[in-house]
């Protein structure tokens, strides 16, 4: 796969955010860009001027675990930045194997894992894969999604709702922060399953319909998504504050059960509560037109 755009783009952005007092380094005068220079990355990260230049050029075909590794010390990279740099090069190699994903037209939960949904009772659970596809969920968190699961396209997609349908504006209070983690998961499934045609097809819809998705993208902003607390207004009760995580499935290599949850005794889990008791009175509410 030719990736060396992406590869050029993270670099550079990645080297325009450390400043020299970050690393130690003199800040001078006569810079003509934000952040280091080339040869600046190349002292800390031990290697050659022309060899990094290569690299930020794209050419990361090759690049061992060890340059890489100093590389990421010499930019300041993140965890979830850092694995982005090696799965970029390793989507460069000639002999790289896209990772097993299952389709999200194809794939199906497995009864057992429904009942595993449905056995979470107090908060809102569901399975996504990469690309931010809902593909099972709990009848709490169908609920929840409401607005979501009422979309037209199939599946329920998380992005899609987020950039697409104005109601998102509503449903994430801190629509900002939503948008940039909305991106920065996509941004890190490209990277690590470049392959995956669903994915870029998505990509592709959401930067010819949204401006603010564009500007995101171009961003090259990675991160690992695992757990923390998230404000929500949902229009039947309200404000809820949620705490999340994301457990990915050993079973099912790309996917990830989110489960949400609210602090005990708090006015958000009398809400969710409440919205559990409307769902269970209209059951056909949120409820996927597949499942309907």
């Amino acid at each position: 796969m030719d990736n060396r755009s992406d590869v050029r783009e993270f670099l550079t952005s990645r080297r325009s955010r450390v400043s020299p007092d970050q690393v130690g380094l003199p800040a001078g005068t006569g810079r003509r860009v934000p952040g280091l220079r080339r040869s600046e990355v190349a002292t800390l990260a031990g290697v050659s001027v022309e060899y990094y230049t290569r690299l930020e050029r794209g050419a990361i075909r090759g690049a061992s675990a060890e340059v890489l590794d100093s590389l990421a010390r010499a930019l300041r990279l993140d965890d979830a930045e850092r694995a982005h740099l090696f799965d970029l090069a390793h989507a460069a190699s000639p002999v790289a194997r896209p990772p097993r994903r299952r389709s999200a037209a194809t794939w199906a939960p497995h009864p057992s894992l429904q009942w595993v949904l449905d056995a979470v009772v107090g908060g809102p659970a569901f399975v996504r894969n990469g690309r931010m596809d809902v593909l099972a969920a709990n009848a709490l968190a169908r609920a929840f999604y409401q607005d979501l699961f009422d979309m037209p396209a199939r599946p329920p997609n998380i992005a899609r709702f987020t950039f697409l349908d104005d109601r998102a504006r509503d449903f994430y209070p801190d629509w900002t922060i939503f948008a940039d983690v909305t991106v920065a998961i996509l941004r890190t499934e490209a990277g690590r399953d470049p392959h995956n045609k669903e994915l870029h097809d998505l990509i592709g819809e959401l930067g010819t319909r949204s401006p603010e998705f564009r500007r995101r993208w171009g961003a090259h902003d990675v991160r690992h998504h695992g757990t923390g607390v998230k404000t929500f207004h949902h229009p039947l009760v309200g404000d809820v504050t949620l705490a999340y995580v994301g457990l990915d499935m050993a079973a099912e290599p790309g996917l990830t059960l989110t489960v949400y949850a609210a602090e005990p005794g708090s006015p958000s889990e009398e809400r969710l509560r409440l919205l559990a008791s409307w769902a269970a009175r209209t059951p056909a509410a949120g409820v996927d037109a597949h499942q309907a």
